[in-house]
């Protein structure tokens, strides 16, 4: 069975793309471990947790199942007993997991370089990773040393796209500001940068869907080789499948 990293910010995380990744790894029998900037646990952004958002709550908060996962997840002795980026260096892992969200504290994963060195070490090796939604942001600001380039030049990727961050910006703005605006530059422009050809980056369809356990087949991820993408907690039912799917080979 594979042991699998994931890595996590400081706080602020999305449950779902974290926790339902999760729940499949470990019931394929795989082990999942963790890492925070200092080795500390991690908790998710509290608003997607508990707090919520009042009428939009169907459209934007976490669902049961995964919040029943992510609760799971947190009691986890692995979670609890987190790496430090200072240690990925010389980690022993088979494949890498990186969540997004998009609140202000996800910033000490996408901008750390001890992070970023990591991606490169894992794409160099040729092991399987997958990213979801801001997670593909810190794969694009990932720079190989050898080429100059991000790890995801020359390779086909989703994230969040711009239609979907400026939407979920546009129906909060009035009251949680700029929430849903991480950096000024949207997450699907700054990705795009980045890659050999602006058709490399796949947006799916213009109706994105929230997948579950028995409906994955609505969930949209790109897979390029080892390396598996999706846009946003709808999909990690599916990226969860095909992770696993990935580890079978």
């Amino acid at each position: 069975m594979a042991k699998v990293l994931m890595l996590l910010p400081a706080q602020d995380y999305d449950p779902t793309e974290s926790a339902v990744p999760w729940g499949a790894l470990r019931a394929a029998g795989h082990e999942v471990i963790f890492a925070t900037p200092r080795g500390d646990p991690a908790y998710a952004d509290e608003r997607l947790v508990r707090t919520g958002f009042g009428p939009l709550n169907a459209l934007l908060m976490t669902r049961s199942e995964d919040l029943t996962s992510y609760a799971r997840m947190i009691r986890d002795p692995a979670f609890r007993q987190p790496l430090a980026y200072a240690a990925l260096a010389g980690a022993e892992y088979d494949a890498l997991l990186v969540p997004g969200g998009h609140a202000q504290g996800v910033k000490t994963l996408l901008e750390s370089e001890l992070a970023q060195a990591a991606v490169v070490d894992a794409f160099k090796a040729h092991k399987p990773v997958a990213a979801v939604c801001h997670g593909v942001l810190l794969l694009a600001r990932s720079i190989d040393p050898a080429t100059g380039k991000s790890v995801l030049f020359g390779r086909k990727t989703t994230a969040l796209t711009k239609a979907m961050e400026l939407a979920a910006w546009g129906m909060t703005k009035l009251w949680l500001g700029d929430y849903y605006r991480t950096y000024a530059q949207t997450v699907e422009d700054e990705v795009r940068q980045t890659l050999a050809s602006a058709a490399d980056f796949k947006s799916g369809g213009p109706l994105p869907l929230r997948d579950r356990k028995h409906m994955r087949q609505v969930g949209f991820v790109v897979r390029d080789h080892n390396y598996l993408s999706a846009r946003w907690p709808g999909d990690c039912n599916r990226l969860a499948q095909e992770l696993v799917q990935l580890l079978a080979v």
